[in-house]
């Protein structure tokens, strides 16, 4: 099996997109985070869901969380209002590390040894062998591989 037969569809957002529709993605198909890709369809980075949510913190919260005892929900309602204010390039940390990518032909071994080496729940899929640059076709993430890994469950 190679990763072309196993891509999957993922949603994607670019840099440009607003920030409060990427939280909205994440929570409408509950993800655990989004790829972002430029315009020719090339992943760029992972914005994980936890990084959705430290923009949304207020600083003195995230340098001591008993204070968020102190908002009640309508107070957090309009904490994620600000995210409508921000684009996902906003919420890209700098040196943040790149999304790994295979290429269509890799093995099953080979994309596990880039999750386990890049320690990455997520792995793009290049749209040609032999060109991680190209446009991305899908992603595999690793639910999917143990799927295809793990035997079926023991008989009866």
């Amino acid at each position: 099996m190679r990763a072309r037969d196993l891509a999957v569809e993922y949603p994607t957002v670019t840099p440009d997109s607003s920030a409060l529709d990427a939280a909205r993605l994440v929570a409408e198909h509950r993800l655990a985070g989004l790829i972002v890709v430029d315009p020719g369809r090339r992943p760029v980075a992972v914005v994980p869901g936890s990084q959705l949510l430290r923009s949304i913190i207020p600083p003195h919260v995230r340098d001591d969380p008993a204070l968020a005892r102190v908002y009640d929900e309508r107070h957090a309602d309009m904490l994620c209002a600000k995210l409508g204010e921000k684009s996902v390039a906003d919420l890209l940390v700098e040196g943040q590390k790149a999304l790994p990518v295979v290429d269509a032909d890799a093995t099953v071994m080979e994309i596990a040894s880039v999750m386990a080496a890049d320690r990455s729940p997520v792995v793009a899929v290049s749209g040609e062998a032999d060109r991680t640059d190209a446009p991305m076709i899908g992603v595999i993430t690793v639910a999917h591989l143990l799927d295809r890994l793990l035997p079926g469950p023991p008989p009866g």
